[in-house]
């Protein structure tokens, strides 16, 4: 089949996600295979997945072990529930990620996507808290900018206005916070700082006793790869101690290697009450989330006379294939010492993409860690000159999505709080892939520059 046909049936027949017109009307290319950092489209045309799919293809593609996990268990058990059942893929799945969890995070409550595990989180904390006697407590804290699903519970918690705005009124009791923009490393005791004051300030205003849960990411993805700085989720932790809140650890991008760690413990050095995952748990090969609970929690949860089941559930949480699929890759990640990898070539990677804001007026700031990355765009740093809104469309809408056509580095373009470009490359990527990454992110930098004059 032609390739203009194919984009003809998808354009009238396939929902595009988060995608607009003009986009959907353009030659986008359709893909038919991926081998290792790389996809291929029906043209045989290579290009280099910098975005490592959405932030999930973590251990690249075309892995025949994944694979093989997948085709061995849909030919053994295609389905089976864990509704008041088990089955073997999803225990050794739940044990595995028990093992790799920080402090007595050891109860994994599956579901297929990362909205769909910050709505458990949600939904577990109103219930925990009525569980105990506290039913009042239904409030949520999260930051501003924040991205944490597109489910009405998850997009309530959400705070993007430009997401949001077309499905209100949404979730009430939700209260958005100051995030970490423009602090990094050592900005004094954490605790004085104005946005974690602002946090303890919306709990005494709304009353501590009716707030359930503070939802943040160890590195916050809206608004750009915010890396927190020193303390600060110490500050986090002590203040939902300090008050009873539970501390939600939104790991959905953050998990599984792509900070060079397996949790974000490992950057913070503290142990949520919750985590949720997603993407990096399957590599992609499979929709699998979920929620990671203290096993204390899920304790008094079930033994309380006001509990005894939490009352959620899905079809597909925890489907064998998928949970089958978790364990392949997690295990591969775990042998081959993917994290550590990242560790090793996180901070080279860093360093090559701030080299960048040197070569290029047009580049404000580059953010980031491990492998997961923010550049933000400005017109001219020299002159101090910001993009202006008619700039900014243009660099997002037409420059960038012709520079990824151009250079064949699929990378993606982000308008949530200020022009910038994502970048996310699979965990797998060697030393001669980042090359190659680097320089079409320098191709890019310079159309940039070329499209808006200083």
């Amino acid at each position: 089949m032609e390739i203009e046909e194919l984009r003809a049936k998808a354009r009238r027949h396939l929902g595009p996600h988060f995608t607009r017109k003009e986009a959907w009307a353009s030659p986008f290319p359709v893909f038919v295979r991926g081998e290792g950092s790389y996809l291929y489209d029906t043209e045989g045309q290579r290009h280099l997945d910098g975005l490592a799919g959405l932030f999930c293809v973590n251990m690249g593609h075309g892995r025949a072990d994944i694979a093989k996990a997948a085709s061995e268990q849909v030919g053994t058990l295609a389905y089976a529930t864990n509704w008041g059942s088990g089955h073997l893929p999803a225990i050794e799945a739940a044990s595995l990620i028990a093992e790799l969890a920080p402090g007595d995070l050891g109860t994994t409550f599956f579901v297929n996507s990362g909205s769909e595990a910050v709505e458990t989180a949600v939904k577990f904390a109103r219930q925990y808290h009525r569980s105990q006697g506290a039913p009042e407590r239904t409030k949520i804290i999260s930051r501003h900018m924040a991205y944490h699903g597109t489910t009405l519970g998850a997009l309530s918690v959400t705070a993007l206005p430009k997401i949001k705005d077309p499905f209100g009124p949404l979730l009430p009791g939700v209260r958005h916070v100051p995030n970490t923009l423009g602090l990094i490393g050592d900005c004094g005791p954490a605790s004085e700082l104005d946005c974690v004051k602002a946090i303890e300030a919306v709990i005494l205003e709304e009353g501590p006793e009716t707030i359930a849960a503070l939802f943040a990411e160890p590195v916050q993805n809206g608004r750009g790869a915010l890396v927190p700085p020193d303390g600060y989720w110490p500050a986090l932790r002590a203040l939902c101690d300090k008050y009873g809140i539970l501390l939600v650890s939104d790991e959905v991008i953050c998990s599984f290697g792509r900070l060079g760690h397996w949790f974000g413990h490992g950057l913070t050095g503290v142990v949520p009450d919750l985590i949720t995952f997603a993407k990096g748990s399957t590599s992609g090969y499979a929709p699998l989330g979920g929620m990671i609970a203290r096993e204390k929690l899920v304790t008094e949860l079930f033994d309380s006379p006001n509990g005894g089941t939490f009352t959620h559930g899905a079809t597909w949480g925890g489907h064998p294939v998928a949970t089958a699929v978790a364990v392949a890759n997690l295990t591969a990640m775990r042998d081959e010492k993917v994290p550590e990898h990242v560790l090793s070539e996180g901070p080279k990677l860093f360093s090559a993409l701030e080299s960048l804001k040197d070569a290029h007026r047009c580049v404000k700031d580059v953010r980031g860690t491990g492998f997961f990355y923010a550049i933000e765009l400005m017109a001219d740093r020299n002159s101090g000159r910001e993009l202006t809104d008619a700039e900014s469309v243009r660099v997002l809408r037409e420059v960038l999505p012709e520079a990824f056509r151009r250079t064949k580095v699929i990378l993606r373009g982000d308008d949530r709080g200020a022009t910038m470009l994502m970048i996310s490359p699979p965990l797998v990527a060697d030393s001669d892939v980042l090359s190659e990454l680097l320089h079409g992110v320098d191709a890019m930098l310079t159309d940039v520059e070329k499209a808006i004059q200083p």
